[in-house]
């Protein structure tokens, strides 16, 4: 299908890639992986036709299309969801345009005789034509199908898409690539800014797609459960295995200790070798000898290991000056948007040096919350801040926040103070930012290195608060556990949206549920959270919220079906607590596994008893599900 030879790119001197070479074909769902600012999104770029190559050649066949889905969706202002949704269709758009024009000339002139209308009635049969081939008088009816399976009303199909937020914008996208019927996609971070229910929707549609794929993600979840193959670029080389991406970490760890122990043979076989020639050298008799071995040591094929770029930013965030003891105080706070209402009457206080996360379903006000605190957006109802509240924010769409014609460095001197002006340098090393990378344009630079830039910003301004609205959207996993441990050491207050259930273990203590344009208060951690939603993930509470959301009718109950439901709904309750209890004791053991394989499978029956479990919990989960269909029959 797509053919990549030998391609190189290179930016001011240095290559991002040298001389690589892979291809895609049908059925290929490729993780595309690695550092940021290792080049992923430049290579779908190059792949898309969007970038060209320094060097190198890229073979695909001269009908292949491909649909490109970019970290940053560029809509045109003032178009409607349907007509953003109708520039899928490019060619039926200019067929469209064509066959007004020429209806609009055989309106207005009346020479029907003529050799030249006559030309026109065979022009606009022949526009019709292939506008029924290519699916003319099917596409809107198709479109607002698609809508609607990615979940927009009806009465949503006329807004304009300003008025909607990153992650229904990019909805809007993903239905304009699958209407297109396309040959690849090429997907740059897709999850970003999307909701629980929109990505498993996502992860359905690909694992059914029948072209190829090439996603750039650093959502673990995502790439397990999407992709069968995983290409990661490090240090201008790539790494290509058919896995998906924790099979392939494992097995690329698995390699580079077999290429270590092979290494480290052949360099004793080498130095044995080399004190042999040593030794043949300094006799007469043994001088053939020694040449010998020296022509053999020559033709050894020296063994390489595979490099692995380490190298993570340095992050710290220092404690201003002590606030008062309540930081942040609302009364009442409404928002809406239109008729859109978002939040209602939200009460909410919190204390000095407290740690909390904002969780729940996208649209459901987190960010709009955390926007008025900082002060960003207008709303009802009261806000205060308390005694020395001193606010550092870390915005959710970076690209609004920092200006691409400007460089790296400018945007940091900009920024800076007399004070600090001087350390601007010394906290772009920290950020790797270093040398002449500071001379790029912001307006080149991949999301992860936007971050990481913003983040840099952030550390030149004073703060005892911090509020950060999806911090690590375009991170990669290194950088998230930076990020992670240097949240954790913060000595003020945190304040901390996100839907990474690794990312916020051990990490906040206290956490608000966004619902119904109301919040509910959980006072422990994330894990505390999801045990008492009697989940295991912020996926699983997501997929309830949307199931629970839908309406239904009550009639009224006997008291028979009453006694009986009350049973039912009891016996549930028991099985959902040997659920979660076995799915626990299962859990251990498969962290015992990877920390200890041997200790624990050499115990007597291990391997019998382990898999009992899981048939165990299997049967509960048949029992759970079929409970809930009675209860479900009873009360529908």
């Amino acid at each position: 299908m797509m053919n990549i030879h030998n391609l190189s790119i290179s930016f001011q001197g240095e290559y991002l890639f040298e001389d690589i070479t892979f291809k895609l074909v049908n059925g290929d769902r490729v993780g595309l992986i690695g550092k940021n600012g290792a080049g992923k999104s430049t290579m779908l770029k190059i792949l898309s036709k969007e970038m060209e190559p320094d060097t190198g050649q890229i073979a695909a066949d001269k009908e292949l299309k491909i649909g490109f889905l970019k970290q940053d969706i560029d809509f045109e202002l003032g178009r409607t969801v349907l007509e953003e949704a109708y520039e899928a269709f490019t060619e039926i758009k200019q067929l469209e345009a064509k066959m007004e024009a020429v209806n609009t000339q055989m309106a207005e002139r009346t020479d029907y005789e003529s050799d030249s209308y006559h030309q026109l009635m065979v022009d606009i049969n022949d526009l019709q034509h292939q506008y029924e081939i290519l699916g003319g008088y099917n596409y809107q009816g198709d479109t607002e199908k698609i809508l609607q399976g990615l979940g927009f009303k009806r009465e949503d199909f006329n807004k304009l898409t300003d008025t909607f937020s990153g992650g229904w914008r990019m909805r809007i996208e993903l239905a304009k690539l699958l209407l297109q019927n396309n040959d690849i996609l090429l997907l740059d971070e897709p999850t970003n800014h999307l909701d629980i229910e929109s990505i498993i929707w996502l992860e359905g549609f690909l694992r059914g797609y029948s072209g190829a794929v090439a996603i750039v993600s650093h959502d673990k979840m995502f790439l397990d459960n999407v992709t069968n193959r995983t290409i990661e670029i490090s240090l201008g080389r790539i790494y290509d295995y058919p896995k998906s991406y924790s099979d392939y970490l494992v097995l690329r760890e698995e390699l580079r200790t077999q290429q270590l122990a092979s290494q480290k043979n052949q360099q004793k076989q080498i130095e044995q070798t080399e004190k042999l020639i040593e030794k043949f050298r300094a006799k007469a008799s043994k001088a053939t000898m020694a040449q010998s071995l020296i022509k053999k040591l020559d033709k050894i094929d020296r063994i390489e290991v595979d490099e692995d770029d380490n190298s993570v930013m340095t992050l710290n965030f220092p404690v201003s000056v002590t606030p008062g003891k309540v930081v942040v105080e609302t009364h009442n706070i409404s928002k809406s948007y239109g008729n859109n209402d978002v939040l209602k009457h939200i009460n909410l206080l919190i204390e000095r040096d407290s740690k909390t996360a904002f969780v729940g379903q996208n649209g459901q006000g987190k960010s709009t919350l955390a926007k008025i605190i900082v002060g960003d957006i207008k709303y009802e109802g009261s806000l205060k801040l308390g005694h020395n509240v001193q606010i550092g924010y870390f915005a959710q769409n970076q690209a609004e926040y920092l200006d691409g014609n400007k460089t790296i460095l400018d945007t940091m001197i900009d920024a800076a103070n007399e004070t600090n002006r001087s350390k601007v340098r010394d906290i772009l090393g920290s950020f790797l930012f270093r040398g002449d990378e500071v001379d790029k344009y912001v307006r080149v630079l991949s999301g992860g290195e936007r971050n990481r830039l913003a983040l840099a910003k952030l550390m030149l301004q004073p703060f005892n608060v911090l509020i950060m609205d999806e911090p690590t959207n375009h991170l990669d996993i290194k950088s998230k556990n930076v990020l992670k441990e240097a949240l954790k050491k913060f000595e003020g207050t945190l304040i901390i949206v996100s839907h990474d259930r690794d990312f916020l273990q051990g990490l906040t203590n206290k956490v608000y549920e966004f619902k119904d344009h109301k919040l509910k208060e959980y006072l422990g951690d994330i894990d505390y959270y999801l045990e008492q939603r009697n989940v295991d993930s912020l996926r699983e509470v997501e997929k309830r919220t949307v199931i629970k959301e839908v309406p239904k009718e009550k009639k009224q109950q006997s008291y028979d079906e009453q006694k009986k439901l009350k049973s039912l709904n009891n016996r549930l309750s028991n099985v959902e607590a040997q659920i979660n209890q076995l799915e626990k004791d299962i859990k251990n053991i498969d962290k015992d596994l990877e920390t200890n394989y041997e200790a624990v499978t050499s115990k007597p029956d291990f391997f019998n008893k382990y898999q009992k479990m899981k048939s165990e919990l299997q049967d509960l989960m048949n029992k759970w599900e079929a409970i809930h269909l009675e209860i479900e029959e009873i009360e529908s």
